[in-house]
């Protein structure tokens, strides 16, 4: 609008609106002094003052048109502030009743595990380059965060801590082979142990092997820890899909699937006490 405000095209209507003004005010004045009988110029006078009215009008109407766009501009604004408060409001809400749905979530852990103290942490990211899917955490040793602290959600486990900085932590999950964890089918209680591999990692699943040739193992059990090495007992791993014989030894072996999405993650819970803590497995121990 200011652009063009200042071209030559609205400079040159404001000139003839002015000249019109001029003329139509001279006509009343003629018009104003003129007898009855001057019939020729109060004819001539009349259409002047007919246009100088009309451009009285139109120019009180821009006027008002300009105040209107501007009251209409100030109400657009306080409108959208409104919007972006109501806005706001509703994503601390929303954060609000995540938040609490996540802390509702662990509360049947808890009351299972009066011994577990817990420590939330947010998913930072995950290792592009890990195919075993590790991830990093906004929690660390300032959130009282130490090595081998297993790492969970309501859905089971998903690993343990690995690496601890002063707000950061670095997550090792069940499908990598560094991690070794005591296991058994909770539905027959045969043992064995749970480990990543490789050539299970890159469809999703981990392995649950040393099962004896007797075992009663079946596809759709669910694997849960047995509280030898890292983690406490009773936790969901994961469920069997397949069963298969060891290569090597003479024993069984099964690929499992983890409970938890790792790709869906966005909250989880770090253990940070719990009784018989400190017994770490360590990878090459069955």
């Amino acid at each position: 609008m200011r652009f063009f405000l200042r071209s030559p095209q609205f400079k040159k209507a404001m000139a003839i609106v002015a000249v019109v003004v001029a003329l139509a005010i001279t006509a009343g004045l003629i018009g104003g002094h003129m007898s009855p009988q001057a019939g020729v110029l109060g004819a001539i006078a009349a259409p002047f003052q007919q246009l100088g009215n009309s451009v009285a009008n139109a120019v009180g109407n821009i006027a008002s048109n300009f105040k209107s766009a501007a009251a209409l501009n100030r109400e657009k604004e306080e409108l959208q502030d409104e919007v972006n408060k109501l806005r706001e409001q509703l994503t601390e809400y929303e954060e609000a009743v995540n938040e609490n749905e996540f802390y509702e979530k662990y509360l049947n852990i808890k009351d299972a595990n009066p011994d577990f103290e817990f420590a939330p942490a947010m998913v930072l990211g995950f290792d592009p380059d890990d195919i075993f899917s590790g991830f990093t955490v906004s929690a660390g040793s300032f959130q009282g965060i130490a090595l081998y602290d297993p790492v969970i959600t309501n859905e089971g486990v998903v690993g343990y801590i690995s690496e601890v900085g002063i707000t950061t932590s670095k997550v090792t999950t069940i499908l990598d082979p560094a991690l070794v964890a005591g296991a058994f089918d909770s539905r027959t209680g045969d043992a064995g142990v749970l480990s990543g591999a490789t050539e299970f990692a890159v469809n999703g699943n981990t392995r649950f092997y040393n099962l004896p040739r007797t075992c009663s193992v079946a596809v759709g059990d669910l694997v849960v820890t047995s509280g030898s090495g890292i983690f406490p007992d009773g936790l969901i791993l994961g469920s069997i899909n397949n069963i298969a014989s060891d290569q090597i030894s003479s024993s069984l072996f099964a690929t499992v699937t983890p409970t938890v999405k790792f790709s869906e993650l966005k909250n989880v819970m770090i253990i940070t006490t719990f009784s018989g803590q400190g017994n770490q497995l360590t990878n090459g121990e069955n």
